[in-house]
């Protein structure tokens, strides 16, 4: 039985080799309903580049990506879309399209990127793009739109970037952004087209993750000072539509194409605008400071009652009731938002969404969140303690100076030491004479025609240092006796001690 079974397993290894017709078993199978020259890869479909007129009539029901690009599609017929119902990418840029018409969406509910870029398109009604609810990414630059309708994106609540560049658009309201709802909206494109007037009040009350998606570049913008303003005032917050096209800002000093002008270079143009500033265009955002571990709660207060209140937190992500994802931050059923305990991931700008019917136009407010640690306790020894003592320390020793008698043994031994070594050697004669004449002088030596005291009979003056030339003075009293010279002393001058001994004794 083993042989057998051993024999039948060589004969199907043979066949498999040479290739018999039984071999075609094991070859993968052709995908389902996959169009012809297409390529099909689990949940993707490329059609792209076959110079397609028409959309193929079967389409595989597993695609969830398909790529219709770089064609030659001129029409999209209703419900084409009704067998992908797994569809969440839909590519028709590079083709011929000049509109679109009612229901050609209907059946494409789940789809989350439609590219229709690059085509003819020159109006979108307000049906056109019924039936992509869930729709966040939409590309239309590079077409000829010069129209939109006041509702075309009505139903695109979930829309995130609107890519319009490159059109023909003459005017765009800023107002209800044609319907379409700043909720969710974090890029606008609308750069190179020809918008001549903005609104500037409407740009100003759009909440501050849209104006930092919102491109208005290479437009022939009036050189207005209120739009000047608040341009600038952008591109001083950093605002990232404005700092990275400044040089591409542009606007019309006159009327005609060759007066265009550089926003944020050409200051003589604007010289006159100082004098007017544009005040109360944008309302500043409150700023508030909290510390790591601290309670906060923000309050939406509008002009007047809101009916619906949304906020959008520093990492745009929608806040609505109960809160965050992360259960760290709560919207309230009054429409204030709490956190319980501020992290760092909460610093940056949160803005409120405010719609009612008795607003005129829906509302924002901004708070500028800034996250601080808390400050370490201070120390128990303090700078002034420290200060108090050492001047209670300096006040004791300057007292001990004053004071306390020094230590006689040091004194003496001091004086001995002075001893030991000033007088080491025994004096000279004219030292000698030096020091008696000093101590017997009654008068400084800068004074020698001071007269000597009356009370004294005999007072030998010291000789001055110019005119005596060293000779001995005598100062007698009047009641001098002249018979008893033996008690006279003399005193010689310090400059000429060899003259006053070979001279003698001079009396006057």
């Amino acid at each position: 039985m083993a042989w057998l079974v051993l024999q039948g397993a060589l004969l199907c290894m043979l066949r498999v080799a040479l290739g018999t017709p039984d071999s075609e078993d094991f070859m993968p199978a052709v995908p389902h309903n996959c169009p012809r020259k297409c390529v099909c890869a689990a949940d993707l479909l490329s059609c792209a580049g076959l110079g397609l007129q028409n959309v193929p009539a079967e389409l595989p029901a597993a695609a969830a990506e398909l790529d219709l690009s770089h064609n030659a599609l001129q029409r999209l017929r209703p419900s084409w879309l009704a067998p992908l119902s797994r569809l969440r990418a839909l590519h028709l840029g590079h083709n011929e399209l000049d509109a679109l018409g009612h229901g050609v969406f209907t059946n494409a509910s789940g789809l989350k990127l439609l590219d229709l870029s690059s085509n003819a398109l020159r109006t979108l009604g307000r049906h056109d793009l019924d039936g992509l609810e869930a729709l966040e990414m939409l590309l239309l630059f590079n077409n000829r739109l010069a129209h939109l309708d006041e509702h075309t994106f009505q139903g695109l609540s979930a829309l995130s970037h609107l890519y319009l560049g490159c059109n023909e658009l003459m005017t765009f309201s800023f107002d209800h952004l044609h319907g379409l709802g700043a909720t969710h909206l974090r890029t606008l494109d609308l750069s190179s087209n020809q918008l001549g007037h903005i609104s500037v009040p409407e740009l100003a009350v759009l909440p501050v993750f849209l104006k930092n998606g919102l491109y208005l570049h290479n437009n022939p913008l009036p050189c207005n000072c209120r739009l000047y303003h608040l341009l600038q005032r952008w591109h001083q917050r950093g605002l990232s539509a404005v700092r990275d096209f400044a040089r591409e800002y542009t606007c019309l000093v006159f009327k005609v194409p060759t007066s265009r002008v550089r926003f944020f270079e050409h200051s003589r143009v604007f010289e006159n605008c100082s004098a007017a500033p544009a005040t109360g265009l944008e309302r500043p955002e409150e700023q508030l400071h909290a510390q790591v571990g601290r309670s906060l709660r923000l309050y939406c207060n509008t002009s007047a009652p809101a009916v619906h209140i949304a906020w959008v937190s520093p990492k745009h992500e929608l806040l609505v009731a109960p809160g965050s994802r992360d259960g760290s931050i709560a919207v309230l059923a009054d429409g204030s938002l709490a956190i319980g305990k501020v992290q760092e991931q909460h610093a940056g700008v949160f803005v409120c969404l405010a719609t009612g019917p008795s607003l005129h136009h829906n509302q924002t407010l901004e708070y500028n969140v800034s996250v601080h640690f808390p400050h370490p306790e201070p120390e128990t020894f303090n700078t002034g303690f420290t200060t108090l003592l050492g001047c209670a320390v300096g006040l004791v020793l300057v007292l001990l100076y004053l004071f306390a008698p020094p230590c006689r043994g040091c004194c003496r031994c001091c004086r001995q030491a002075c001893r030991s070594r000033c007088w080491s050697r025994a004096p000279s004669s004219l030292q000698e004479l030096s020091a008696q004449s000093s101590v017997l002088s009654a008068t400084p030596p800068d004074a020698p025609s001071r007269k000597a005291s009356v009370h004294k009979h005999v007072v030998f003056l010291e000789p001055g240092r110019r005119g005596l030339n060293g000779r001995v003075q005598l100062a007698v009293a009047e009641d001098f006796n002249l018979s008893n010279t033996v008690g006279l002393r003399f005193t010689a001058g310090s400059e000429s001690a060899s003259s006053t001994g070979s001279e003698g004794l001079m009396m006057t």
